[in-house]
């Protein structure tokens, strides 16, 4: 899809607030749905991804399964929102072994696990909104000792809300950016919108109740505390790009493990190591699905 493009700087594969924020996406959806709502926290708009398993609910580029996303950027940048609940997402790369690779990271293991083919791997979340930074070559390289060459495919599971997804050729400072790809810049609006309401409230209140400073006092109290809150959720963004939540882990003996514990994982944690082993060729070199119509967008 972009191998014949011109790739520098960062390169844009989905924006929630663009005409068409799914124009490179298909989607699978089963038990859930996708679509664009307003988040209260940035007062804008977001894409949704929800359902009761991640394996059954999930949007993927490119929408033809043979063919491939051929972006050779090796930082990949998602702006999403945790919802406290289990969220995953796949990356499968090239490298210059002529193997495909696949990076899936989640927030509901414990430990990585290493195969031939695939790598999974832990992923923390902050609450509020997130800005992971997945740096595709030094992952590659340290996994698997070979170089990085492009990324094929990518696919998000249930359940998140993205703001951005896209790759970059290094990490940017803040004000390199442009204001659509700042999710401090709207966190910091939002602050001011709420301190303005907040002012108005207790102005209102002040004249109608001129004698009553508890009140007030009590109103400003919330206020701050209501910021104080917003602050500390947002304070990850305004971190350089160095300081801001990177994936890192730790990375054992390069020993592959071919065997998966089912038993100590949950229902819907289950369901997906199975549904991964059975198309784990099909993610490497293609395969037939059926795309599923968008629910709800």
């Amino acid at each position: 899809m972009f191998r014949d493009k011109y790739q520098k700087g960062y390169l844009s594969i989905l924006y929630s607030c663009g005409p068409s924020p799914l124009e490179l996406w298909s989607t699978h959806v089963e038990n859930g749905y996708i679509r664009r709502v307003t988040d209260n926290e940035i007062n804008s708009l977001a894409l949704e991804v929800a359902g009761t398993n991640v394996s059954t609910t999930y949007i993927y580029t490119p929408k033809d399964r043979k063919d491939v996303l051929g972006i050779e950027l090796c930082f990949l940048i998602m702006v999403v929102k945790n919802m406290k609940k289990y969220f995953t997402f796949e990356v499968t790369i090239l490298d210059d072994k002529k193997m495909h690779r696949r990076f899936r990271v989640s927030n509901f293991q414990s430990a990585t696990k290493i195969r031939p083919f695939s790598t999974s791997m832990p992923m923390g979340l902050s609450g509020g909104w997130n800005q992971i930074q997945f740096n595709l070559a030094e992952f590659c390289k340290k996994i698997y000792g070979s170089n990085y060459i492009e990324t094929t495919r990518m696919q998000v599971h249930a359940n998140c809300r993205i703001r951005r997804i896209y790759f970059a050729d290094r990490l940017y400072q803040e004000d390199e950016l442009p204001d659509e790809y700042k999710i401090s810049g709207l966190l910091r609006k939002c602050i001011r919108e709420d301190q303005q309401k907040q002012k108005k409230r207790s102005s209102k209140g002040s004249l109608g109740h001129p004698s009553n400073r508890s009140q007030t006092s009590f109103a400003d109290q919330e206020e701050v505390e209501l910021l104080s809150t917003i602050v500390s959720e947002s304070a990850e963004k305004d971190q350089t790009p160095e300081e801001q939540t990177k994936l890192e882990i730790d990375i054992p003996a390069p020993e592959y493990d071919e065997t998966d514990n089912l038993s100590t994982e949950r229902e819907s944690v289950n369901r997906y190591e199975i549904v991964e082993q059975q198309h784990q060729s099909e993610l490497s070199f293609g395969g037939s699905q059926e795309d599923s119509k968008i629910n709800e967008f």
